[in-house]
């Protein structure tokens, strides 16, 4: 089967048809993700659509599976949560998600409404709220960082996807004063740019170094694929794992890993694999949940090693804090947030 960019807008635009014709509460869809631009990772994609309800919906994501190679993401959301576009306009999430969509469906005047109130006056991209969306992704950062600074006891899945939460916001907070958020797949490749746009190129390093990329190579990486892959698929059939874990979801994560180990910059991988191993860990026991831990203890991210993490991730924190003021005070900004702009 031959798969282009035109085939899944095609698949996207007949999937949304269907679904809106057979649900009243649907009010409108939009396309939203990678598909909007390069799309293609190790030769796989998803589809991103999200969904616009009347009420809030009952289930709120959903995977379908089209090939092993390609699926549709669908996310729902309630009509209410766009009611505002003050609060839209800082939104580090939403806000880039209806600033610059593919409209698929409305069935009645949504969509021009809510984008307008988005984009109105070009205050979207102007430094207060730019800076807004930042701070917020930022105390998500620090949020997640306090659940396990005072944490002595073991160290698990648990602690370490909530530090990995915690280092994720702090890059998109660097990675937003340039543009729209990265996701998982791709946060290590494209955030180089994104560095470099804010002039803080040598955060790149810093977050290498709190994933633990200085004890391991392209190698050692590959070669723990084989126990990812099989945490991975246990896991998906497994009750209450992260929805991420999914069975129409395997090759869009190996295929990827595969594709960055053998790219320019194959590190970049240890990002995708090592979060998704972790999700998947969380659900597993036995010789599953060793495997990663054996992993993650070369990391540096068990035992010791992961109170000197979590100290380093609190430095940089700190130091993302710092930068946002300097950019506060040279825009004449009030350099603390908590007076507001």
């Amino acid at each position: 089967m031959r798969v282009t960019r035109e085939s899944l807008l095609r698949i996207a635009k007949e999937t949304v048809q269907e679904r809106a014709y057979n649900d009243p509460d649907i009010v409108a869809a939009y396309l939203t993700g990678s598909l909007r631009g390069e799309p293609m990772l190790g030769g796989t994609a998803d589809i991103d659509i999200v969904f616009v309800h009347k009420t809030t919906p009952m289930k709120t994501r959903e995977f379908i599976k089209l090939t092993p190679d390609f699926h549709i993401d669908i996310s729902r959301r309630a009509k209410d949560e766009f009611k505002s576009p003050r609060e839209l306009r800082a939104d580090p999430w939403l806000g880039f998600e209806m600033y610059d969509p593919v409209l698929l469906y409305e069935r009645e005047k949504f969509f021009d409404f809510v984008q307008a109130s988005l984009r109105a006056g070009f205050e979207f991209e102007q430094p207060p709220l730019m800076l807004q969306r930042c701070r917020t992704l930022l105390n998500h950062g620090r949020g997640n960082w306090m659940d396990i600074s005072e944490h002595d006891g073991e160290v698990g899945p648990k602690q370490v996807r909530k530090y990995m939460k915690s280092l994720f916001h702090a890059v998109n907070a660097i990675a937003e004063l340039s543009g729209p958020p990265i996701w998982e797949r791709r946060l290590l490749l494209d955030f180089p740019v994104r560095a470099e746009a804010a002039n803080k190129p040598t955060a790149v390093a810093t977050v290498y170094g709190l994933l633990g990329a200085t004890n391991v190579d392209a190698e050692k990486v590959k070669g723990w694929l084989n126990d990812w892959k099989h945490a991975f698929k246990l896991a998906a059939e497994t009750p209450g794992v992260d929805v991420r874990i999914h069975p129409a979801r395997l090759n869009y994560y190996e295929k990827a890993n595969k594709a960055l180990l053998d790219g320019e910059t194959p590190l970049s991988a240890l990002w995708p694999v090592l979060h998704t191993w972790t999700l998947s860990a969380a659900v597993l026991s036995g010789d599953h949940l060793n495997f990663w831990q054996s992993a993650a203890a070369e990391l540096g991210l068990l035992g010791d090693g992961f109170a000197e993490r979590v100290e380093g991730l609190d430095h940089f924190l700190d130091e993302i804090e710092i930068m946002f003021e300097e950019i506060a005070t040279a825009n004449g900004l009030d350099a603390d947030p908590s007076t507001g702009f």
